[in-house]
């Protein structure tokens, strides 16, 4: 008899529990993938594809491409019921979609933790999505092209100051990343200086880079203060409509920019769940990646990884959590595939364990920094490490043969610095033209 399996969500752990699920249970197995994307975006390159070193494509994986013979249903999650097998699936045109299972895979990852910040909703934007990147490398040179157009001091100044706000790794690497590009736009517009841009940065911890360390957190600090870059620590921010800038240190300023990358939650549909639930919102796991009680008991048929799940770090020792990284995702999914295909089968399943190679983080072209299994580098080699372990990592072979490409024409053409904000708006043309 064939096992229904339904797996939430397309992300690391989806997309590798279905890969290696259909190579270890083959017929016994009929699986579905939920999810709102037709894709996996590989995150890590998204500062690339927002600094224009990547082209934004080569960073997604599609789903239909790399699954085959399994079902792939695109829609919102929004009801998990396991007491009854089945999720409820909301679809853009064919209204909701109820589907029943006897395995489920709880693979729905994190959303950006926001807080109750006056305009934060109007004017701010996220960092997560490939559509975010792109929609962010536009807004920046779009605002340069513009700011070269105006000679009201004020106006300028405004379209040319960009906030971040979030110091961990996906903040510090778009932060830099784009700081990158935008000075290097400013070759094409002599109206402008490179002292009219202004990038802030607001970190309402001690210290950038939390997961570097001291050392490391330390000298990324001072290599982007003396690009010229401000950060602010032990700071937050309190308001930006209509895009006032107000600090909890007491500035103020305008800006035309606001990105969020300030840490990330568990999607909320797990809330509304019958599932059991640690402390801030995850998936309770154990470490063989099944879900279970807060007593131990296992939830039979139910299985959780990734961002979304909470699962005890056995590499660190009684009382840890796994990170939530691309690197526990990964190998996570392939041990969940693994195990739920053992356990259809009636064997034993193992247990999650992993020591963490390191960390590395792009800080624009040739700049990075890098500690890997307690090396730590600097500069250029730590910005080599970077690619090359991202580049190792990314899925499939299509996509590691485009961005070797990207990068490989980057050595003899200049990145294109070209901004296409009116791709946001395609009929804006047609309608201009119809009512003149």
């Amino acid at each position: 008899m064939t096992t229904r399996v339904v797996i939430l969500g397309g992300g690391y752990v989806g997309l590798y529990t279905a890969l290696t699920l259909v190579k270890k249970a083959g017929n016994q197995v009929d699986i579905t993938v939920v999810d709102r994307r037709p894709y996996m975006t590989y995150q890590p390159f998204l500062p690339e594809a927002a600094a224009g070193s990547i082209e934004a494509r080569h960073v997604v994986v599609p789903l239909r491409r790399e699954l085959k013979g399994v079902r792939l249903v695109q829609g919102k999650v929004t009801q998990v019921e396991h007491e009854h097998r089945r999720v409820t699936v909301e679809t853009d045109f064919d209204g909701d979609r109820v589907l029943e299972y006897d395995e489920v895979v709880i693979a729905l990852g994190a959303v950006p933790r926001t807080l109750p910040i006056p305009g934060l909703a109007e004017m701010g934007m996220g960092f997560k999505w490939v559509e975010e990147a792109i929609g962010l490398r536009n807004m920046v040179l779009g605002r340069i092209a513009r700011a070269s157009t105006t000679d009201d001091p004020h106006v300028r100044r405004r379209l040319l100051t960009f906030v971040f706000v979030g110091g961990g790794f996906a903040g510090i690497e778009a932060f830099a990343e784009v700081e990158d590009m935008a000075r290097a736009a400013l070759r094409h517009y002599p109206e402008l200086s490179p002292a009219d841009l202004r990038f802030v940065m607001v970190e309402a911890a001690t210290r950038i880079l939390p997961e570097m360390g001291d050392e490391m957190g330390g000298y990324t600090l001072e290599v982007l203060r003396k690009r010229g870059m401000e950060i602010y620590l032990a700071t937050r921010l309190e308001s930006c409509v209509d895009g006032r800038i107000k600090l909890s240190d007491g500035q103020e300023f305008d800006a035309d920019t606001v990105v969020w990358t300030a840490g990330v939650k568990p999607n909320p549909v797990i809330a509304s769940s019958d599932l059991p639930q640690g402390p801030r919102g995850h998936v309770n796991a154990l470490p063989t990646l099944q879900v279970a009680t807060e007593d131990g008991e296992v939830v039979p048929g139910a299985w959780a990884a990734g961002d979304c799940a909470q699962i005890p770090d056995l590499a660190k020792g009684e009382g840890a959590w796994c990170a939530p990284s691309a690197q526990h995702a990964v190998r996570q999914a392939r041990l969940l595939g693994a195990n739920l295909a053992h356990h259809l089968g009636g064997r034993a399943v193992k247990e999650y364990r992993h020591e963490h190679l390191g960390t590395v983080a792009s800080l624009g072209l040739n700049k990075g920094v890098a500690q890997i299994m307690g090396v730590k580098l600097r500069g250029w080699p730590a910005w080599f490490m970077h690619r090359t372990y991202h580049m190792a990592q990314i899925p499939s072979f299509n996509r590691k043969a485009r961005v070797v490409m990207d990068w490989t024409t980057a050595l003899f053409f200049r990145r294109d610095l070209v901004s296409m904000g009116r791709l946001h708006e395609p009929r804006e043309a047609f309608k201009e033209a119809s009512e003149s």
